[in-house]
C-alpha cells in the first residue's frame, strides 16, 4: 500500500510541489504513485530533500536507464575558484546557452526521458529554473497553425544553439566531450510530439532547433522563434527559486527549461541526473 504524500500544484498548466515524503524511503508502490503523478504534471518538486549523490542515482535510475549519473551544472572550479563570466569559458558559455529555452539531448540520436536536478549552493541573486508546458502550448495553437506543422520537422544541435551566441568551441578539449559537443549530431526532429505514456501531443522546439526542411532559412528562423514565444508565456511557464537541498524531476518529452542570469561572483552548484530517452519514442528521424 502506498505511503500517502501532499500534491500542491504551482501557479501554471503544469507542475506540483510534493511534500510528506522522504525520496530514499520511497517503497515501490508510493514509487508508483509518485510516477503515476510525475506522469501528469509533467514537473515534480521536492523541497529540503538533501540528497546524496548515491541517493539522486538511484531516484533516476526508478525511472529508467541513465544517459549519465551525475553532472555539476555550476561556476565553480574543482579547485573551489570562481569561473569569471568575462573570461568566457566554455562552460560559461555552456550556462549562459542555457539560458534560452530547450529540452535536453535533442540534437543527439536519442533525446532525453527526463532528469533528476538538485540544489547544492545557491546564490542570492538569480540562479533560478524555468520551465515551460509543451503540452498546453500545442493545445493552445489555433487549427491553422496545428496544420501548418504537423508535417514538418527541424534539425536539431547543440553546435548550432551555440553559435547563436558566438560560441564555437575548441575540438578535442575534455569540455568539448564533457560539453556534449562531441554527441551533436545535428539531427531532424519533428516539430510535433506525440508523448509514449500519456498519449499527449506537444511542440517540440527550442533553442536547438534550426532549419525546417522545405521552409526559406528566414522563414524556417521566424516560425521557429514565433512558437517559441507563443509557448514558453503564462500560464504555461514556472520558474523555480532554489533553496539548497530542493530536489526536481521533470519530463524532458513534454517541456522546455531555461537557466536565469545570475550574480556569477556567487557561487551556484547545482547536480544534473539525466534519465536516457527510450530508444524508439525519443529517436531522431531516420
Amino acid at each position: 500500500m502506498a505511503q500517502s504524500f501532499d500534491v500542491q500544484p504551482v501557479d501554471a498548466s503544469f507542475g506540483a510541489v510534493i511534500t510528506g515524503v522522504r525520496i530514499p524511503e520511497l517503497d515501490q508502490p508510493t514509487w508508483q504513485a509518485l510516477h503515476d503523478t510525475w506522469l501528469k504534471y509533467a514537473l515534480l518538486i521536492f523541497p529540503g530533500q538533501f540528497l546524496k549523490k548515491d541517493e539522486q542515482v538511484a531516484f533516476a535510475k526508478r525511472f529508467g536507464a541513465l544517459e549519465f549519473e551525475m553532472g555539476a551544472v555550476s561556476n565553480v572550479r574543482e579547485d573551489g575558484t570562481l569561473r569569471v563570466e568575462a573570461e568566457g569559458d566554455d562552460v560559461v558559455k555552456i550556462l549562459k546557452g542555457n539560458e534560452g529555452w530547450h529540452a535536453d539531448s535533442t540534437f543527439k540520436p536519442i533525446a532525453a526521458k527526463g532528469a533528476v536536478f538538485s540544489a547544492e549552493v545557491v546564490p542570492t541573486i538569480g540562479g533560478h529554473t524555468g520551465w515551460a508546458d509543451m503540452r498546453a502550448a500545442y493545445d493552445a495553437l489555433d487549427d491553422a497553425t496545428r496544420t501548418r506543422i504537423a508535417p514538418l520537422r527541424a534539425y536539431h544541435s547543440l553546435h548550432y544553439s551555440q553559435s547563436r551566441i558566438g560560441h564555437r568551441p575548441k575540438a578535442g578539449t575534455e569540455d568539448y566531450r564533457r560539453l556534449g559537443f562531441a554527441g551533436d549530431e545535428n539531427v531532424l526532429r519533428p516539430l510535433v510530439k506525440t508523448h509514449p505514456d500519456t498519449g499527449r501531443k506537444s511542440l517540440l522546439i527550442g533553442r536547438h532547433a534550426h532549419d525546417i526542411p522545405g521552409l526559406a532559412p528566414e522563414e524556417s528562423e521566424a516560425l521557429l522563434q514565433e512558437l517559441i514565444d507563443f509557448a514558453c508565456r503564462p500560464p504555461r511557464v514556472y520558474h523555480h527559486d532554489w533553496r539548497p537541498g530542493d530536489v526536481v524531476i521533470w519530463d524532458n518529452r513534454c517541456l522546455l527549461h531555461q537557466a536565469t542570469p545570475f550574480d556569477m561572483t556567487q557561487p551556484r552548484i547545482m547536480w544534473h541526473t539525466r534519465i536516457a530517452g527510450d530508444p524508439v519514442s525519443e529517436a531522431a528521424v531516420g
